[in-house]
């Protein structure tokens, strides 16, 4: 009988330690899904803008020579800049890798801003963060070595 005993008074504490494995089984799993989340985000933003621009008309460009990715690596990352070529405004957006340019026209990118307010008004979540060209005027660096642009 003592064993028997022994065996009933283990039961709660067999109850507690699962109780207590298990809610801490849950903070993990919930803490890494948050995990995840988070960190699919930002790549989600960032190829939906890629998205976004390559639909308004941008072309893609490669970058191949260390002209090409000093001028990429003094654009601001996750924007899109206006730039001038040949006497001529584009509008390029580096890719996060700075592997590849997106570069359209005036009339691209007004497109891109209009699909940009769109998707806007659909979004309950995170907005995307405001562009360099604005109402306002900007200025306008020289921006070469990926031959023409617009064309």
């Amino acid at each position: 009988m003592t064993s028997n005993m022994q065996s009933r008074k283990a039961e709660p504490e067999v109850q507690s330690m699962k109780r207590l494995l298990s809610f801490i089984i849950a903070i993990e799993v919930l803490g890494l899904i948050t995990a995840c989340q988070t960190a699919s985000t930002g790549a989600g933003t960032a190829s939906q803008k890629e998205t976004l621009l390559l639909e308004a008309g941008f072309k893609s460009k490669t970058v191949t020579t260390p002209k090409q990715q000093e001028r990429v690596s003094a654009l601001p990352e996750g924007k899109v800049s206006a730039v001038k070529y040949k006497g001529r405004t584009y509008y390029v957006y580096p890719t996060a890798a700075k592997d590849r340019i997106l570069c359209g026209t005036q009339a691209q990118f007004d497109a891109y801003k209009q699909a940009l307010q769109a998707q806007r008004a659909k979004l309950t979540g995170p907005v995307f963060e405001e562009e360099i060209h604005g109402p306002y005027p900007i200025m306008v660096r020289e921006f070469d070595g990926f031959g023409p642009l617009g064309e």
